[in-house]
């Protein structure tokens, strides 16, 4: 009996914290010649260490070879608990010794992204992803 409690519990409290997700598109612009390092850091580095500040990745997009935005866009998704835990996730994120270390090394000879858009999102009653 305790222990559907607790399932119960576990259940209604992930639900409560699926309806507060909050969503995060962000669009790089890369330096000239940069992009391909970009994805580098990101598919190499960056991916681990939102994992380790709980920063869930939906997927990460370039946009098709024939779009001149091809050649320095890079595009992704994060999924946070909420606004205020996304806020204290990116705080915890740039403080982070290995993010710090692994950005100055990636960009010893100059940054890779000259601008970074960002809009955090709500997901609407009838979208399928929540």
């Amino acid at each position: 009996m305790i222990r559907r409690l607790v399932l119960l519990a576990v259940l209604f409290t992930s639900f409560a914290f699926a309806e507060n997700r909050v969503f995060e598109l962000r669009i790089y612009t890369a330096n000239e010649g940069k992009l391909e390092a970009l994805k580098a850091r990101f598919r190499d580095h960056t991916t681990a260490i939102f994992k380790k500040h709980h920063m869930e990745v939906i997927g990460y997009w370039t946009p098709q070879s024939s779009d001149p935005k091809s050649k320095d866009t890079f595009i992704y998704i994060l999924a946070h608990p909420s606004r205020e835990a996304a806020e204290k996730n990116w705080k915890e994120f740039q403080a982070d010794p290995e993010w710090t270390k692994v950005k100055t090394e990636t960009e010893k000879e100059g940054a890779l992204a000259k601008k970074v858009e960002s809009t955090f999102m709500d997901a609407t009653s009838f979208s399928p992803m929540k």
